[in-house]
């Protein structure tokens, strides 16, 4: 427990460092559409490379029968 000071210390400056370097800051949360729209690219890849609807219907349904619907 003794460690844990000097090692937040050493962290927020870090991260004071990095704001002045790059003068950006951490955002609150992302609006859904956002996030939808920057995953949907990997998720076609994906489904592309994995086999295609057929296999997410699988697993859709395998988790399905585990929570009992």
């Amino acid at each position: 427990m003794a460690g844990t000071a000097p090692r937040t210390m050493i962290r927020r400056q870090r991260r004071r460092a990095y704001l002045a370097a790059f003068g950006t800051s951490r955002s609150g949360q992302r609006h859904p559409l956002v996030a939808t729209a920057m995953v949907l690219p990997l998720a076609t890849l994906l489904v592309v490379v994995f086999g295609g609807w057929e296999a997410v219907v699988t697993q859709a349904s395998s988790v399905g029968v585990m929570l009992g619907r």
